[in-house]
């Protein structure tokens, strides 16, 4: 554990000590909600690097604001753009271009503090070269840990790197851990997780009324504004099952001890139940700044700017088991998470295909989980899940879940009553 960081007599940091944070995915819903944190304690942190996909717009408002010394764009079309208004503005900010790029900045040895926030498998490898770098990474997406956490919590081990969740559930399942908890042990004492669903947009729909879904109504979450690609998988609750895998892979637990549990409320964000009968909940609003100023300033505590909660507002909370025959996808990601090897990187690559497929209108809302079911069926799964095996993988599961995209193609209308 990292000694607490000194401030001096005025409660600052001395300039050469300021925390430099890269922002891997600055301009999504938890990019922006980090440099909102960040902007409330400029005396401890400094903005090293902001990078996004294809937004140059948004990135260049984020450049005016933070100055950040290097800004990315993963498109080389969206880089040149950002690079002409930033020359045009007399900003001093380097802007470079490609997945290459994203990889050099999360290793850049200007920063302490990584927040990994890009959306899919893009994000694997700035993740990897992060904690080979010995980083403190703040891990939001979940599918690194998803398609290869074996290799990733072993390069922690072997660089000394702190992989600290941000995944509201799992940064509450590691403030319930025992005082002194890292990361990737075997927590003592602890019988088993019990991890928290909203239920999604979907709960109490009629199964068949699922056909129908639009993907704006998928993307409607009740509890928490996300992007679309997670905004869907919680609404067939595959998001759950990724946490699930996410869990075992952080905490060295089986899947055996992961209870999922449907609390629409969302104010128990997950439980930890211990040999002796205790079991100890982290509660809050649902707001994403709570477990990004944690994780940020642990084993400290800072102001994130989240409202307090009002026990009396919410005055009840309720508890269910998941229906695991209107959810397919979540049982899907059990079986994944049971089988192991490079299951959950298949599981995850056939997602992220389906879920595109949905967004984009060819397929409907309840074939997401066909194409991941025929997809775990006939890709070949490697017991060995080392980083060449698993991108393999990743790529054959693509190509299975395109073709039976392709195959399975439809216009999807609501039907006529």
């Amino acid at each position: 554990m990292r000694a607490p960081v000194r401030l001096n007599s005025a409660g600052v940091l001395p300039e050469a000590r300021l925390k430099g944070v890269t922002i891997l995915g600055a301009t999504g819903s938890i990019g922006v909600s980090t440099l909102d944190v960040l902007a409330r304690h400029p005396q401890r942190y400094r903005v090293v690097a902001l990078t996004a996909n294809t937004q140059a717009e948004g990135l260049f408002e984020q450049c005016q604001r933070f100055h950040p010394e290097v800004a990315v764009l993963r498109d080389p079309a969206a880089a040149t753009r950002l690079e002409d208004m930033i020359r045009r503005a007399g900003l001093r900010i380097q802007v470079l271009a490609g997945a290459e790029a994203l990889e050099t900045v999360a290793r850049d040895p200007g920063s302490d503090i990584v927040m990994a926030a890009i959306v899919g498998a893009a994000g694997l490898l700035p993740v990897l070269e992060a904690v080979r770098a010995g980083k403190r990474v703040l891990l939001a997406n979940k599918e690194p840990l998803v398609m290869s956490g074996p290799v990733l919590m072993q390069e922690a081990r072997r660089s000394g790197a702190e992989i600290l969740p941000i995944d509201s559930e799992h940064n509450a399942i590691f403030q319930c851990m025992p005082a002194g908890y890292r990361t990737g042990d075997k927590p003592a004492g602890v019988r088993r997780i019990l991890l928290t669903c909203s239920g999604g947009p979907f709960r109490a729909t009629p199964a068949e009324a699922l056909r129908n879904v639009t993907p704006d109504e998928a993307c409607a979450h009740p509890r928490w504004a996300m992007g679309r690609k997670i905004s869907v998988d919680s609404a067939t609750l595959m998001n759950k099952g990724l946490e699930l895998i996410e869990a075992c892979r952080l905490f060295d637990v089986t899947p055996d001890q992961v209870q999922i549990v449907i609390h629409p409320q969302s104010v128990i964000h997950s439980m930890v139940e211990y040999t002796d009968g205790s079991v100890l909940a982290q509660l809050g609003n649902p707001d994403m700044r709570t477990p990004i100023a944690h994780a940020l300033a642990w084993p400290e505590r800072i102001e994130s700017g989240v409202r307090q909660l009002d026990l009396f507002e919410i005055a009840r909370l309720d508890f269910a088991p998941p229906d695991l025959k209107r959810f397919p996808c979540l049982r899907l990601a059990q079986a994944a998470a049971q089988a192991g090897g490079t299951a959950p990187a298949i599981l995850n690559a056939a997602n992220e295909m389906a879920v595109n497929a949905f967004l984009e209108g060819h397929i409907r809302f309840t074939q997401i989980a066909e194409v991941i079911e025929y997809t775990l069926a006939v890709v070949q799964e490697s017991d060995e899940a080392t980083l060449e095996s698993i991108l393999a993988s990743d790529q054959c599961a693509r190509n299975a879940a395109g073709q039976y995209i392709a195959a399975h193609a439809s216009q999807p209308k609501r039907d006529q009553p």
